[in-house]
């Protein structure tokens, strides 16, 4: 395999000054930000920036490549602990908080650029979160009949949280959320009226933009 050239200094720290412009105007915007002010943000050309990222996809995951080992880092923590309903509910609250903090990150969660492929750290956390849910309900505490596929309504409920009222009641997500584990325990649990998104669905739905 060829190894890559390392970037001149000049085209490094073109790459960092976009990568640090995009981060700040994902975190204040979304990842829709213009790709224009992105780069009159970071003081080069358009043309510098589809120099260094071909694509939007390839500056988002420039952007939020330490994200799969934060959220991989928090699920570690969350198996750690004793209690599974206690790991679940620290886990969520982390990730969410996240989501709060990062309009960028908010709008990740809750979809997936097409082409995108899941990279190691992506697959890593989803065993880890698989590993979480299925701790939970072995323990009798989470709801018999909650799937992986669930949390996705979780992430999105609190992406739409976060847009709606964040700018008015920033912490209104943990209302939200605090609703949602109440639902989630096995001893508030009523018949569903329909059955769980196959992994294929939820594929197809954050693929779509949720």
């Amino acid at each position: 395999m060829t190894t890559p050239r390392p970037l001149r200094k000049d085209a490094q720290r073109n790459r960092e000054q976009l990568v640090r412009a995009a981060r700040e105007l994902f975190a204040q915007h979304g990842i829709d930000v213009a790709l224009e002010e992105i780069a009159r943000t970071a003081g080069v050309s358009i043309g510098t920036l589809y120099n260094r990222f071909p694509t939007r996809q390839d500056l988002v995951d420039a952007v939020f490549e330490d994200r799969a080992e934060t959220v991989s880092r928090l699920a570690e923590h969350a198996l750690s602990l004793d209690d599974p309903w206690a790991g679940l509910v620290h886990f969520l609250e982390r990730v969410c908080e996240l989501q709060a903090a990062d309009r960028g990150y908010n709008d990740l969660v809750s979809r997936r650029v097409p082409q995108a492929s899941p990279s190691e750290g992506y697959q890593r956390g989803y065993e880890l979160m698989s590993r979480i849910v299925a701790r939970a309900r072995e323990s009798g505490q989470l709801r018999a009949d909650f799937t992986l596929e669930d949390m996705a309504f979780v992430t999105w409920g609190t992406t739409r949280t976060v847009e709606a009222v964040g700018t008015v009641r920033p912490e209104m997500w943990r209302r939200h959320l605090a609703l949602l584990l109440d639902g989630m325990r096995a001893d508030a649990a009523h018949p569903l009226p329909e059955p769980p998104l196959r992994p294929e669905e939820l594929a197809r739905a954050m693929g779509e933009g949720c």
